[in-house]
Order: C-alpha cells, then sequence, then structure tokens
C-alpha cells in the first residue's frame, strides 16, 4: 500500500506541470496588459514599458515559463500584481474558507444522495421512486448560479430566516453550501440507484433473503458494502466540481475564499494570483484521487488483496 501512495504521488508531479504550462500558455496569450492595468489608463507609455520590464512581461515565452516553473518548485508563486503580496500567502490565507465551504458541501450531498438513492433502489418503479428521479433530474439541470439566487431571495430577501452573504457563522453557511450541493446530491443519488440496483439483482441477494436475513441487514451488510465503490468515485469527482463551483458562489454570497479571489484577479489581469490559484486547486482535486483511491482497498477487500 505504501508503495502504492508513493507511486500515485510521483505520477503527480508531471500532471502539475502539464497543469502549469497550460494555464500559463493561457495566460501568455490572453489579450490585456497587466502593467498598463497596474499604471492606470492615464500612465505615460514609458511608466508602463518601465513597469513591463520590472515584471519580466518583455522577456521570451520560454524564459517566463522556466523562471516561473523554477519558482514554484520553491512553492514560489511570485507577487500579487494588485496587492504586492506574496501569491502562495494570499492563497492559503483564503484556502480554508473554499475547503470549509466544499466539505460542507459534499456531506449535505452525500447525506441527501446516499439515503435517496437506497430507498429509490428498494422502491423501484413506485411512486417515491418516480419523485426521486424526477427531482434529480431537477438538481442536476437547474444552473447553480440562479439556484443561488433563489434561495437568496426567498430565504433571504423574502422571509429573512438566513443571512445572504458572509461565511463566518453556521446561518452563513446554509444558503451556499446548499446551492452547490444540492446538484452533487442528485448526481450522487442517481450513482447509488444505479449501483443498488445492480447489486440487489446478484445471487448472493437473492440467497441471502432465502436464508431469511432482515431486509434492513441485506440492503446494508450486503447490498451497499458492495455498492459504494462507484458511489466513492462520484463523490471523489464531485469534490472537484465543488470546488469550480465554489468560484461563482463565493461571488454571489461575497465569501472571501479562493474563488472570489480569482474572479477579481482574472479582471485585474493578475496572472501570478490565477496561475497560483488553478495549480492549487489542480493539486488539491489529485490529492482527493488518491484518497478516493486508498479508500477503495479498505471497501473491497478484493482490491486490498492486490496490495498485499
Amino acid at each position: 500500500m505504501h508503495k502504492y501512495i508513493l507511486r500515485r504521488l510521483l505520477m503527480m508531479v508531471p500532471v502539475l506541470i502539464g497543469v502549469t504550462f497550460v494555464i500559463f500558455t493561457l495566460t501568455y496569450i490572453t489579450e490585456g496588459d497587466p502593467a498598463r492595468m497596474l499604471a492606470g489608463i492615464q500612465a505615460p507609455e514609458e511608466q508602463v514599458e518601465q513597469l513591463r520590464e520590472q515584471l519580466g512581461l518583455n522577456d521570451p515565452f520560454a524564459v517566463q515559463y522556466f523562471r516561473y516553473i523554477t519558482n514554484v518548485a520553491r512553492l514560489d508563486f511570485g507577487t500579487s500584481f494588485a496587492t504586492g503580496r506574496p501569491v502562495f500567502d494570499e492563497i492559503i490565507s483564503r484556502f480554508p474558507t473554499t475547503m470549509h465551504l466544499t466539505a460542507m458541501s459534499i456531506i449535505i450531498a452525500v447525506l441527501i444522495g446516499v439515503p435517496l438513492g437506497i430507498l429509490s433502489a428498494t422502491k423501484q418503479y413506485s411512486v417515491f421512486d418516480g419523485a426521486a428521479t424526477f427531482v434529480g433530474l431537477m438538481g442536476i439541470s437547474i444552473p447553480n448560479f440562479w439556484l443561488s439566487l433563489m434561495l437568496i431571495l426567498l430565504f433571504g430577501v423574502q422571509l429573512g430566516w438566513l443571512p445572504t452573504s458572509g461565511f463566518d457563522t453556521p446561518s452563513q453557511w446554509i444558503l451556499p453550501s446548499f446551492s452547490i450541493g444540492i446538484s452533487s446530491a442528485a448526481i450522487i443519488m442517481r450513482m447509488t440507484r444505479s449501483s443498488m440496483l445492480e447489486v440487489l439483482r446478484q445471487d448472493y441477494i437473492r440467497t441471502a433473503k432465502a436464508k431469511g436475513q432482515k431486509g434492513s441487514v441485506i440492503i446494508f451488510r450486503h447490498a451497499l458494502k458492495n455498492a459504494l465503490i462507484p458511489v466513492i468515485t462520484i463523490v471523489g469527482l464531485e469534490i472537484g466540481v465543488l470546488l469550480g463551483g465554489a468560484i461563482l458562489t463565493e461571488n454571489i454570497f461575497s465569501i472571501a475564499g479562493i474563488g472570489r479571489f480569482m474572479v477579481d484577479a482574472i479582471a485585474r489581469r493578475d496572472y501570478p494570483v490565477i496561475q497560483g490559484g488553478v495549480l492549487l486547486l489542480a493539486l488539491t482535486f489529485s490529492l482527493v484521487n488518491l484518497i478516493v483511491d486508498v479508500i477503495y482497498a479498505y471497501v473491497d477487500p478484493r482490491i486490498r488483496s492486490q496490495y498485499k
């Protein structure tokens, strides 16, 4: 197991290098002049050119990328054009807020999606199954930003039950967490239902029923444990989706996380912040996938036996 984890960690290195190359290339070819944005519209061309030279923007692409990748290897993501502070410090100070929002959202998604999927599978073709399937389809179809605005209008403006901005108190966690967790809950529900239906048709389930096992024992001890592998996979993938969804949600709810910081950086052409934020999110997603693969081994004895 330790060798497998080490091998996966080493495989993450070329992935992250590829991410840095793609995001650096995109920011390099994007129209706009960061030096002009920093100096101001009315600044003379001589001052802009001096600032461009100071930032190293006149260097060739290969020189700029090599300098960037060398600095990243030392955990130096550069300095923000707008704030003048190290990008690493700016991102790390906001990272816990984004991860908190993502964690709350995935908890809500699992707590809603898995039970609904189990009930839908065990009561196939019933009214409940049809209602759950319809709700799941709606959850997947509704855009995240639209749902966020509707939740604000209903629970924040009309009813006045919950605050519509910030992320400091438990009451402020509810609306943004639900807004990005609902779509993931729908996907998890559909995957749980599909996986459970496949397992419930297996011969060993019929054998357990023939032996007189209780329905709850059959569902949770025999069926659910064997249906968890695809569910764990989709939960791991949804964490990456939620990290991306947090970018819009943080702006709508005025949450001081990485997403809002990156959107402001895009508007200011603050390239070091954009590059550092994307790289950190890619690293987080890669680590989540590694954790999911390790969880496989503890859930499924067949996979665990391959590492011994």
